[in-house]
């Protein structure tokens, strides 16, 4: 039986659990924005790379211990509403956030000029995209216990991983 059948007892019906990082992308619109709504965004097309990121930047960016993203090509991702302030937060990279709340938004980095990475938690229903590895977990923080079972990378993937 997989995880996706129903089981069935007396007249009650459960479904059996599936872990998050398990179910396939559903297609469609990816919609989302930031937490006062100022900033609103659609995503078109098959997301890739979905990661949760260890870095000092992203950690520092957020004040979180990890950030969780995905990625589109720039071409499939579209401003709808607002505009969103944009830093330079590395000689190669730009980030973009709420100028009115706060919310972080993307991350574009220069080598990878064609895909535009979007903050997974900043999604209408960020289910959706279950984060499928952890990057940059060389430098995630020593009481940040990783305990999902997914694939741990020190650093960034390697250039035969990637995928887009």
């Amino acid at each position: 039986m997989d995880a996706n059948q129903v089981l069935r007892r007396s007249t009650h019906a459960w479904l059996l659990p599936v872990p998050t990082h398990a179910l396939p992308y559903m297609p469609g619109m990816l919609t989302g924005g930031c937490l006062c709504g100022a900033i609103r965004y659609e995503a078109a097309g098959a997301p890739f790379h979905q990661t949760c990121c260890h870095c000092t930047v992203c950690r520092r960016s957020t004040g979180a211990p990890f950030v969780a993203w995905f990625s589109v090509p720039k071409v499939a991702w579209r401003i709808v509403r607002g505009a969103p302030t944009r830093f330079r937060s590395s000689p190669h990279a730009t980030r973009s956030f709420c100028g009115q709340c706060g919310t972080q938004l993307t991350f574009e980095d220069d080598d990878a000029g064609e895909e535009i990475d979007v903050t997974t938690c900043s999604l209408d229903d960020p289910e959706r995209l279950p984060p499928q590895d952890h990057t940059h977990a060389g430098s995630k923080l020593a009481w940040t216990v990783l305990a999902d079972g997914l694939p741990v990378h020190r650093a960034a993937r390697a250039a035969d991983e990637a995928s887009g």
